[in-house]
């Protein structure tokens, strides 16, 4: 199924979601608004490294983000592997693969919208602001 953020389609594999496709556009479009920080959908995770990853990513808290290189240490693996996983994501926003960031960038979104949407869900959680002398998004000073 595909669900509309700020002018993107983005693809979500229903199939790993023990919900019906009403609840899970229904909480979306509620993180969307702000009106939510977590979703309650049952989402089925592999039993491997991609599973590992999804669950590392499910643990960051809205508005925080960890760098592939902080996974790939908790994971005891590569970066480029996580990022690697973190594109693979088939549940993108459910399982918040966007606050997986590089150590000096953004890093890369693999979900329709690129960085352009990656941004705006980082900023939505308040985990970047617009730099308007740079014009691109950064980290907040805190």
């Amino acid at each position: 199924m595909n669900v509309e953020l700020w002018g993107h389609a983005v693809g979500i594999d229903e199939s790993r979601i023990d919900a019906p496709e009403a609840e899970i556009r229904e909480q979306v479009a509620a993180y969307v608004a702000g009106e939510r920080r977590t979703f309650d959908l049952p989402v089925a995770v592999p039993d491997d490294f991609g599973g590992s990853v999804m669950d590392a990513m499910a643990s960051i808290p809205y508005g925080e983000t960890r760098t592939y290189g902080d996974l790939a240490d908790e994971l005891d693996t590569a970066a480029v592997a996580v990022g690697q996983a973190c594109g693979a994501n088939p549940v993108p926003i459910v399982v918040p693969c966007h606050r997986v960031v590089g150590a000096d960038s953004l890093g890369g979104y693999s979900a329709s919208g690129g960085l352009e949407l990656k941004e705006r869900l980082l900023a939505l959680e308040g985990s970047v602001e617009r730099d308007a002398t740079l014009e691109r998004f950064v980290r907040p000073t805190r």
